[in-house]
């Protein structure tokens, strides 16, 4: 239960209580004035103008007390008015000073998402190069080593076809001079 309404139940019981004494008071004057057949005029006009009198300061008591209590409340709404426009003005200066630094954070992030986004196709073409190129340096490696391979046989057959030439001739130049 918030403040006010404890306030207002409170007035509420005070206006009861206070109303049961005047109450009592109204019923305790007619019961005087059955009972007592004897007692005359002035004393019936007086009672009634004390019990009257009783019940209008009571009366004016519970309206005093309720003005009183109003005031308060309509004080504690002013201070909650006032609290919640001064909160209002605070949120709305924090907003100012966020609303730049949010703008320029969304703006990068954006610019990191598109990157983000073109970079996935060339980090998988580079991937698909890679493979590419070490499928075609395997390949070059194979192609070296075999043609190092036949440049050696190459040579190797040259060099025997040298000698085996050059024994030819050794021969034919000495079967030349056996005929001189």
């Amino acid at each position: 239960m918030t403040t006010l309404q404890k306030q207002m139940q409170m007035q509420e019981q005070e206006q009861q209580q206070q109303e049961s004494p005047v109450m009592k008071l109204k019923n305790a004057g007619l019961m005087s004035f059955k009972d007592c057949p004897d007692t005359d005029d002035q004393e019936k006009e007086e009672m009634t103008r004390s019990a009257l009198a009783a019940f209008k300061a009571k009366e004016d008591e519970i309206e005093r007390k309720k003005m009183e209590v109003r005031e308060r409340v309509h004080a504690q709404l002013d201070r909650a008015e006032v609290a919640a426009k001064r909160l209002a003005e605070i949120r709305e200066e924090l907003e100012g000073l966020a609303d730049p630094m949010r703008k320029d954070v969304t703006s990068v992030r954006k610019r990191i998402d598109m990157v983000n986004k073109e970079l996935k196709p060339l980090g998988l073409s580079c991937i698909k190069k890679e493979k590419e190129y070490k499928e075609a340096l395997e390949a070059y490696n194979v192609k070296n080593t075999e043609k190092n391979q036949l440049v050696a046989k190459l040579k190797e057959l040259v060099g025997e076809s040298e000698k085996l030439r050059m024994k030819k001739l050794e021969e034919l130049s000495r079967t030349i001079e056996s005929l001189n």
